[in-house]
């Protein structure tokens, strides 16, 4: 009797053995699956990252292109301003309207009505619409080559106005 209680212990331990080899099969198995899922998400992701530092270094290379295209752009704008500038200290507004009122409005809007038919078509118009209603027109016989009977004055050289000395 004692050989059958033997027997069924070391059968007993080796089935406890066997259990827990495959419990622990299942479980290493299970753990690979699941690693090797993560793994395909991890590579699909270090690829996602490496385009998308590739995208934003060839976005770089562009934007520093853009960057030196706006810097020339606006290093143009200031010259322009800097000789607008200088252009209007050489010039004295005060005078010259007190002189001759009628020959500045005309100047004066018919370079207005040229800067905004310059911004129509920089901006998609066509550039004919007609001119606004706030544009005067000066009588014949006054104003000069900047506002003409029909308003549409091109000729805004200020170098050609010339300056009068203060009293």
């Amino acid at each position: 009797m004692l050989r059958i209680y033997i027997l069924i212990f070391v059968i007993g331990i080796l089935g406890g053995i066997g259990y827990g080899a495959k419990y622990y099969y299942d479980t290493t198995q299970a753990t690979i699956a699941t690693l090797r899922e993560n793994n395909v998400k991890l590579e699909s992701a270090v690829e996602i990252a490496e385009q998308s530092v590739t995208t934003l270094q060839q976005d770089m290379v562009k934007i520093g292109e853009l960057n030196k295209e706006l810097s020339g752009a606006l290093q143009k704008a200031e010259a322009y301003g800097d000789e607008l500038r200088t252009k209007l200290s050489k010039l004295n507004l005060v005078v010259e309207a007190l002189k001759d009122s009628k020959q500045l409005e005309g100047k004066m809007n018919g370079a207005t009505a040229k800067l905004w038919r310059g911004l129509m078509d920089d901006t998609g118009g066509d550039g004919n619409r007609p001119d606004p209603q706030w544009l005067q027109q000066v009588p014949a016989g006054t104003g000069n080559k900047s506002s003409d009977q029909s308003g549409k004055g091109t000729d805004t050289d200020g170098s050609k106005t010339k300056a009068t000395p203060t009293q």
